[in-house]
Parts: structure tokens; C-alpha cells; sequence
């Protein structure tokens, strides 16, 4: 059987799988690519020919245009794909709709590349699933033992019981548009928050898109649409970015919210001029992180983007290989 290192390699269009002749989230242009989900620095444009999750692809369609990627292979969690001798499966990693391991098996050697992922429940993706494998290739944006995450319905009851205080205030909220701002929503409709939502057009547009997949997100309504007497008492979701910009004028004394691990450091949320912070993340927190490292079983542990020295110690403390990928074109700023 083949050691994982001989058949996928670290190259500069990012982690290469030789036996098969295509990349894994590339960060340039190739011919052949699987991509794990459809944030901007996994999914690119350009490519030739794209395996990915249906969901996977239809975001790429509504991101970057339908012809994007010349050929696309939807896949679903779960089903088998044999290319060049490397079997292809993909299975849930629990970071947004459509997001996926990627499990490659060559003469008997498995390799699972996680992409990024988290563990908790979240009601507009499917849960990460644990694959045993002989490498395990994860992401470490969170890995501080000081980053564990609280329970995500703590953070919802902290946005509503500040809405209850602030009838006459309008709550603006940055999250992420592909993934949080969805992943907020229906939290909030979990807590029977039933009133109406108002988006940012950015935000709008993927949302009818996981309507369209099968999310349940309730009433949503345009900011555009809406007057300043409208979106008083009521809750705004927009791009980070768009909290700060001009656009954030057209409300009267807004509190200004964002939901994002990087909230549990007081100085990120003051920076940001952020008053209501909510700790909120798509990507597994410490605990997620060592818990997956142990129950994979793998010998070998890779780590890619983020702090991973800690996780790499970890590793090694429970009597597991570990070391650093030390790719590069991965971004936190989705998180």
C-alpha cells in the first residue's frame, strides 16, 4: 500500500493528487480540480473540468456565471467516482450547503481532505461525518485551545434579548453572505423569531438560491424596498463590509452586530466598531478540532491554513504524526 505522501503532493496550484492527474481546491487555473465548497478562496474560476457536490456547483454558477468551469461532475455525498485508479467520494464536512470531504482512495491508502469544516449542528447543511482514514488533511483557522465556541442559540438569545431592550433601534448585522447570514436566519427561526428579515442585496441573492435548494428561511424582505420606519425594531443582514460603508447611513442609530468566531477577541469587535458581538462560526473551534483528529484514527494528520503549530503538538502528544501542509490562498475572512 502507498504511503499518502507518494501520491498527493503540495504544488504551487495547491494540493495535487498525481495517480489522478487533478487538484483539490486549486488556488490557479488548471484542467482538472475537485473543489471541497463554494467560498471564494476554495472555488475558483477558470478550470476545465470540476467535480464537486450539486449544491457545490450551483453556487459557483451564481457567484461566477454559469460557464464558469467548462465541464462540471455533480457529485452527492456519498457516491463513488473512479478517475485515473484514485477512488472519489464525497462526504459532509458541516461548513455551508454543499461543502464536502473529499475521500480518495489509491491501492488501498485513504486519504480524506476536509476542506473546511465544523462539528455542530447547523439547520442549512448537512453534519460532518467522521471517515477513518491513513491521512487526515484539516484546516486549523481555530486551533488556540482559547477559541471554544459557545452554544449558537446563546449567541441568537443575545441578538433578541438586545431587540427586546431597543424597540427604537435597528439591529444591523454583519455575517458572511454565502453560509452565515443563512445559517443566522435559521437560527433565528429556531428561536421563533417570526418576523420579517431584511437583506442586503448581496445577501439576498444567495439566499433565494438555498430556497431554491431546500433551506427554509421564512419571510425575507429587501433593505431597497424598506423605509427607515420599516427597519426600525427590526434585524438588517449585511456584508461585513457594508456595516461600515455609506450604505450603513440609511439607518437611524443602528447597533451594529457581526457573527464570527474572531468575535471572542474583544479587540476584533471594538476595531470593527462592532456593539453586539456573537460568536458564531462555520469552522470547527478547538474542541471540534482535537475531537476530529482522535476520532479519524488517521497516523498521519496534515495541516493546512490557520495556527498550526498548537494542533500539531496535539497531535503528537496522543502519539499521531503531524505536520504542516503550508499551503498558501486560503483566507480566514469568510469566518
Amino acid at each position: 500500500m502507498p504511503k499518502p505522501e507518494t501520491w498527493l503532493k503540495v504544488t504551487s496550484n495547491g494540493l495535487f493528487c498525481v495517480p489522478g492527474d487533478f487538484y483539490l481546491d486549486p488556488i490557479k487555473t488548471v484542467s482538472k480540480a475537485i473543489v471541497t465548497h463554494g467560498h471564494a478562496d476554495h472555488a475558483r474560476p477558470g478550470h476545465e473540468a470540476v467535480i464537486a457536490t450539486p449544491e457545490t456547483i450551483e453556487i459557483a454558477k451564481m457567484r461566477m456565471g454559469i460557464n464558469t468551469w467548462k465541464t462540471t461532475q455533480p457529485l452527492k455525498y456519498g457516491r463513488n467516482f473512479k478517475f485515473n485508479g484514485v477512488d472519489i467520494s464525497l462526504e459532509p464536512a458541516g461548513h455551508v450547503i454543499g461543502s464536502a470531504q473529499v475521500v480518495l482512495t489509491y491501492k488501498g491508502s485513504r486519504v480524506v481532505v476536509s476542506g473546511d469544516y465544523k462539528r455542530r449542528q447547523d439547520p442549512t447543511c448537512d453534519q460532518f461525518k467522521v471517515i477513518q482514514c491513513d491521512a487526515f488533511i484539516t484546516e486549523a483557522t481555530f486551533a488556540l485551545p482559547v477559541f471554544r465556541h459557545p452554544d449558537d442559540h446563546t449567541e441568537i438569545k443575545k441578538l433578541l434579548a438586545s431587540l427586546k431592550r431597543n424597540p427604537d433601534r435597528t439591529h444591523l448585522l454583519g455575517a458572511y453572505a454565502l453560509g452565515k447570514a443563512q445559517r443566522v436566519i435559521a437560527l433565528l427561526r429556531e428561536a421563533e423569531y417570526q418576523n420579517p428579515i431584511f437583506l442586503h442585496g448581496a445577501i439576498n441573492k444567495v439566499c433565494d438560491l438555498y430556497k431554491k435548494l431546500g433551506v427554509p428561511l421564512g419571510e425575507l424582505k429587501s433593505v431597497s424596498q424598506a423605509n427607515k420606519k420599516d427597519l426600525t425594531g427590526q434585524i438588517v443582514i449585511a456584508p461585513p463590509s457594508a456595516t461600515r460603508d455609506r450604505w450603513s447611513r440609511r439607518f437611524t442609530n443602528p447597533i451594529i452586530c457581526f457573527a464570527s468566531g474572531w468575535m471572542q477577541i474583544r479587540q476584533r469587535a471594538r476595531q470593527r466598531g462592532v456593539e453586539l458581538p456573537l460568536i458564531i462560526s462555520d469552522h470547527a473551534d478547538w474542541d471540534e478540532l482535537t475531537q476530529t483528529v482522535v476520532e479519524v484514527e488517521a497516523p498521519d494528520i496534515w495541516v493546512t491554513h490557520g495556527r498550526e503549530e498548537a494542533l500539531i503538538h496535539y497531535a503528537e502528544t496522543k502519539g499521531i504524526r503531524a505536520r504542516a501542509l503550508s499551503m498558501i490562498g486560503y483566507e480566514e475572512q469568510h469566518e
